[in-house]
């Protein structure tokens, strides 16, 4: 299977900024490694970030909305969304659900708050391929997920 290859992005540079990541360490190590390339992309950026975490996956999204809700209710709304996650194929179809709606719930979200929103849920066959997808120094999902949420950050910036 090939993989992406792409130009690397230019840096984002978000000084001021203030992220919100939702997080499921249903599994610890994978988790940990998706959060360090995550805020890593989001420091190299200049922006501050809140952590959260959720019991799984499919809670992100609930965890996400309320979260949201409190912060515009706070005055302090966030700029934006990271969500990390790993959904590994088991034995069932409950992969499937947990794959496919915590994803849907997610876009839907972005979509109606119109909210800048990277979504971090890697989701894969075992677990090597998640340490793969996770890990800073190979895929860097975490990474991509904080790239992609301040890309639409600047977007929506730019449409104002």
């Amino acid at each position: 299977m090939a993989e992406p290859s792409r130009a690397p992005e230019a840096r984002i540079s978000a000084p001021g900024t203030h992220f919100l990541i939702v997080e499921a360490r249903f599994y610890d190590a994978i988790g940990a490694l998706l959060l360090e390339g995550a805020t890593k992309t989001l420091a190299e950026a200049e922006a501050r970030w809140t952590v959260a975490r959720a019991p799984g996956a499919l809670e992100i999204p609930a965890a996400v909305a309320i979260l949201l809700d409190a912060a515009e209710k706070a005055g302090a709304p966030y700029d934006g969304v990271v969500t990390l996650g790993c959904v590994v194929r088991g034995a069932t179809y409950h992969f499937e659900i947990v794959a496919g709606e915590s994803a849907r719930a997610l876009m839907d979200l972005a979509v109606a708050r119109q909210i800048p929103l990277g979504n971090g849920i890697v989701t894969t066959e075992n677990e090597g391929q998640a340490f793969e997808r996770a890990d800073p120094k190979k895929l860097d999902k975490g990474g991509d997920a904080a790239r992609a949420a301040l890309i639409m950050h600047v977007l929506k910036q730019g449409s104002r």
